[in-house]
């Protein structure tokens, strides 16, 4: 077993650090006190091949591999958690199910420009009625002529508001036990009856667009039809099978920047004479939040590489995802214990992962959907 980084995966790993350093996190209290997604560093991301990495050079990505992907959204929400979400979203959900399942003339038209960084993309599965049941969708596209008719509503997108391409997954039929057959289709958000309205004043990741969008009648080219068009439910869930491992990265990202936070705290602030670091409570909540980084972050890695090595990686994704979560809400309660009343501040930067870290057990599956998924996975 090794575990050490390849160095072209250092390379991504000290890139994305470095510029996460120098140009997110002195953005970060602005960007979630005024709600607003930062297009400007997004643009800066594109430019420096964030948005391609996992994609091959010839769709306009990096080359890289999904470890080096996940070692770049851990630096990313390290520094920024709203940043990270709508980063990982981009490449994982908007940008990662047209290069699985499209076709060449597909990747050539709508995944080059978003590996470029040219565009952004947005995945829409979730519905008013259709959350931790996405088989329950009730949007739905009708064959007409040579296009699609697609009629419904889906909420809580990342990143639409800002993308050029939207992926929906819609019923198009009924199978032979008369079940619905859920389809994946391509539609340009600026087609005619798309309407995209952004959702303000949410509790944390406030600086990541989310929106809820109306299907109206909106027609698109047969054409847009994302992979096997009976094969739509099984191809979102390997979607989010690889989605889950970059929110697994995101938190490891989060729950890493609060023992740093908690740390440097312990170090500086005296009580009774003495650094509250020489107690052995604080003591004990440091090992825990550095153990369970530890922890979360081998098994996001081993995800990642399961992936690259083409395994299956369901069950692993599901565990890291829901570890690596649920570590990111601890230590930031952990590092707003530690630093006391300044913890409730926003002054300090803990509240805000606190904030933050909650989404990631609710997104791209709830932790109650990962221990199904887990439980149905085990031999």
């Amino acid at each position: 077993m090794n575990f050490e980084l390849t160095e072209e995966q250092k390379m991504t790993q000290n890139m994305a650090r470095e510029f996460a350093n120098d140009v997110i996190r002195p953005r970060a209290m602005e960007i979630d006190k005024e709600g607003k997604f930062p297009e400007d560093i997004f643009k800066e991301m594109g430019k420096l091949g964030f948005l391609g990495i996992p994609f091959p050079e010839e769709y306009g990505g990096s080359g890289g591999d999904t470890i080096s992907y996940a070692l770049a959204v851990e630096e990313v929400g390290r520094a920024c958690g709203s940043t990270g979400l709508s980063y990982a979203a981009a490449v994982s959900l908007g940008a990662s199910p047209i290069y699985m399942f499209g076709t060449e003339e597909q990747k050539e038209k709508y995944l080059v420009p978003l590996a470029k960084g040219e565009a952004l993309g947005a995945f829409g599965l979730t519905e008013p009625n259709a959350g931790s049941d996405a088989g329950g969708t009730e949007t739905t596209a009708v064959l007409d002529g040579d296009e699609y008719v697609i009629n419904g509503e889906k909420v809580f997108i990342t990143n639409a508001s800002y993308a050029k391409t939207l992926i929906v997954t819609a019923v198009t039929g009924k199978d032979d036990r008369g079940k619905n057959i859920i389809s994946a289709i391509i539609v340009p958000t600026d087609a005619e009856g798309l309407t995209i309205t952004e959702i303000h004043d949410k509790m944390g990741v406030r600086g990541s667009n989310t929106t809820q969008i109306v299907l109206d009648n909106v027609r698109v080219p047969k054409e847009n039809l994302l992979g096997d068009p009976k094969a739509g439910f099984k191809q979102f869930l390997k979607t989010l099978d690889g989605g889950r491992i970059s929110i697994g990265a995101l938190s490891v990202g989060i729950a890493q920047d609060a023992l740093d936070k908690a740390l440097a705290y312990a170090n500086e602030r005296k009580q009774f004479g003495k650094t509250i670091r020489s107690f052995q409570a604080i003591q004990f909540m440091l090992a825990d939040m550095a153990m369970e980084v530890e922890l979360a972050r081998n098994m996001v890695l081993k995800a990642a590489w399961l992936k690259d090595q083409g395994k299956p990686f369901t069950k692993e994704a599901a565990m890291a995802k829901l570890f690596a979560s649920e570590t990111a809400v601890r230590n930031a309660e952990r590092a707003v214990q530690i630093h006391g009343g300044y913890g409730y501040m926003r002054e300090y930067g803990v509240e805000r992962l606190m904030r933050d870290a909650k989404l990631l057990v609710i997104g791209e599956g709830t932790s109650e959907i990962q221990r199904i998924v887990i439980s149905r996975n085990l031999d």
